[in-house]
């Protein structure tokens, strides 16, 4: 009896009939292999010097903005990006890249006096070997950068597994980095589960972003084997808003945190936590910004709110709000794609999923809150901590409720959505597991440190 191995397919979530490729799934001895052959390549990747390596990610970075314009439609077209968002990201991708390409010159250790005698005390971080990273589908090129530029920075080589919804465009990175790099120290295996869970079994280090329930195996199946690893998982993340705030300004700033990209970021907003007075004039301040947000075409670029990324993700949200209270929106919205409004609902009961679960779309739920702390309470009453953004114009408050916030970021006066990639990234509970990720948090991530004594041969 033949297998036939299951087929990889990626569509425009606005048009599910334009289908961008449709190839066989590679398998996970395919992905196995791929990982001994980065193992085969990385010696000679690390002993080249830091100059070949800076060198390398330099030319990645002049290579993906020449290429910016098509790498924007391309996410346009395969994970329904808006446009302005996928510019963004692009741009974002190449300051990534340029950032890390300096990375190999830094100090990658100390210098310290023994404590008797005479000799010298060294510390030195060097490369685990061959970084697995397995990657989402909502920012197919920054993620996937921001995890291998500084393992390739260190000396790593890296096996990316891209989620299959952005498999064209981890095919085209990888087509551009590629052409800097040695043969097998950047290589891309499609696939699924059964790929993803062969490159854990086989790689030195891993990185993995997306749901909670994966991470959890992601980082058991690493665990078990010893090896390094990082999971960037779910968030369910709070906006307060005070009553001194600006009101306009904050609805503004939340309602493009629930809708931007239809919600489908880990650090969009899913709670709205309305702190006493601020109740009234945010209710319909947000309300009114929620319904003017436009959805549509992501191609078009006045659209803020696009796609879900499938028919079952669309479905999900739908079904989330059903016999709720919505302010705005609450409903599909019709036409080829997977499109649902940006919607606010209010008297969710304690138990609702959406206060529990992290549903991926442009949902928010708006909750009072009598003062700061119990809406400190409100926000750290979930199994997720990944971001929280705090609205007030007295920066005394903001400082004197930062500290009770259980989460791995803080956001005063503007949005939970947008990161620095020079800074630390990551939250708490459930949010995330192990080191941070970007900035040089990520250096010291891809690496492994090492003691050496050096005592002298003979005493003058």
């Amino acid at each position: 009896m033949t297998t036939t191995a299951a087929a990889i397919v990626s569509r425009n979530p606005a048009d599910p009939a334009d289908v961008l490729l449709e190839i066989p799934a590679p398998g996970p001895r395919a992905a196995a292999d791929a990982v001994e052959r980065a193992r085969a390549a990385q010696t000679a990747w690390q002993r080249g010097g830091a100059a070949t390596r800076s060198a390398a990610l330099h030319a990645v970075a002049t290579a993906i903005e020449a290429a910016g314009a098509e790498l924007a439609a391309l996410a346009v077209r395969e994970v329904g990006k808006p446009v302005a968002e996928a510019r963004a990201e692009v741009a974002r991708t190449v300051a990534i890249w340029r950032y890390y390409a300096q990375a190999p010159y830094e100090s990658v250790g100390a210098v310290h006096e023994p404590a008797v005698g005479e000799g010298l005390l060294l510390t030195r971080r060097r490369p685990h070997g061959v970084a697995a990273l397995i990657t989402p589908w909502n920012f197919p090129f920054a993620i996937p950068s921001w995890k291998a530029a500084p393992a390739l920075a260190v000396g790593n080589a890296v096996v990316l597994k891209p989620a299959p919804e952005a498999t064209a465009c981890a095919l085209r990175l990888a087509e551009i980095v590629q052409l800097a790099l040695p043969k097998g120290v950047f290589t891309v295996v499609p696939g699924g589960p059964a790929e993803g869970g062969a490159l854990i079994g086989a790689a030195d280090v891993v990185s993995f972003t997306g749901s909670t329930a994966v991470g959890n195996i992601v980082v058991r199946a690493a665990t078990a084997r010893g090896v390094p690893v990082q999971a960037e998982m779910g968030g369910l993340n709070a906006a307060i808003v005070l009553p001194d705030a600006d009101i306009e300004r904050a609805a503004a700033h939340i309602a493009a945190a629930i809708a931007g990209y239809a919600g489908q970021k880990c650090t969009a907003t899913s709670r709205v936590i309305a702190v006493g007075d601020a109740l009234g004039p945010l209710r319909e301040a947000l309300a009114e910004a929620l319904r003017a947000l436009p959805v549509g075409d992501p191609a078009d670029a006045a659209t803020v709110c696009g796609p879900l990324i499938g028919e079952r993700a669309r479905d999900q949200v739908v079904a989330a709000w059903q016999g709720l209270t919505a302010l705005a929106g609450g409903s599909a919205v019709q036409g080829p794609g997977w499109y649902a409004a940006p919607t606010l609902v209010e008297q969710v009961p304690p138990a609702h999923r959406l206060l529990a679960e992290e549903v991926f779309g442009p949902v928010a739920v708006l909750l009072p809150a009598r003062d700061l702390a119990d809406a400190v309470r409100v926000t750290n009453a979930v199994p997720y901590g990944l971001v929280t953004s705090v609205h007030t114009a007295d920066l005394d408050t903001a400082l004197g409720g930062l500290d009770r916030l259980d989460t791995g970021m803080i956001r005063i006066n503007a949005p939970s959505t947008g990161v620095d990639f020079h800074l630390p990234f990551g939250g708490a509970k459930a949010s995330s597991h192990g080191p941070r990720e970007q900035g040089r948090a990520a250096l010291e991530f891809y690496t492994s440190g090492r003691t050496y004594t050096l005592s002298p041969a003979t005493t003058m």
